[in-house]
């Protein structure tokens, strides 16, 4: 598998307006053009976090851990739509309450991103997408605190995780 470089993505300012559009391959080519994604932090009633773990073929942060669902908002989809359209191809699930945390831009080295940031909790099955994921497993707030700087974690889930609930 392979993410396709010619998606296109909505190019916006800090404030998200839409200024244009960009294609995957160039949003993630060093260029740093700012587009927007969307992240769902999934916890189930026990306080525990759902994780991700990304494929060794992504062409961002490969077989690593990450957010629950994170994904790009396509070129005229709504934050909403985009959010809906992620969580149910990466975890299939239809039935949750987001709840908006915060909007913020992080860099990467390859890339930059106007992040919002919602979560939920959910008890239901979870069923990783086989096409896009390696699968995924809750994670208890102290196994994520012993291996955050170890390279176990994008980096992106790192920042987004101390920023959002080490408070």
């Amino acid at each position: 598998m392979k993410d396709n470089q010619k998606e296109l993505f909505p190019v916006v300012d800090e404030q998200g307006n839409i200024l244009g559009s960009i294609t995957r391959g160039e949003a993630h080519n060093g260029t740093k053009v700012l587009h927007p994604v969307v992240h769902l932090h999934v916890f189930n009633s026990d306080g525990d976090l759902f994780l991700q773990h990304r494929p060794a073929w992504k062409d961002i942060q490969p077989d690593k851990w990450d957010t629950a669902c994170g994904g790009h908002v396509d070129f005229g989809e709504s934050v909403e739509q985009a959010l809906h359209r992620e969580v149910l191809e990466e975890l299939g699930i239809e039935d949750y309450t987001p709840e908006f945390l915060l909007t913020y831009v992080f860099e990467g080295p390859r890339e930059r991103e106007l992040v919002y940031a919602y979560r939920t909790t959910y008890d239901g099955t979870i069923h990783p997408s086989e096409n896009e994921l390696e699968g995924g497993r809750f994670w208890s707030p102290d196994e994520i605190g012993k291996n955050i700087g170890k390279g176990v974690f994008t980096p992106n889930f790192e920042d987004e995780y101390q920023r959002l609930f080490l408070k």
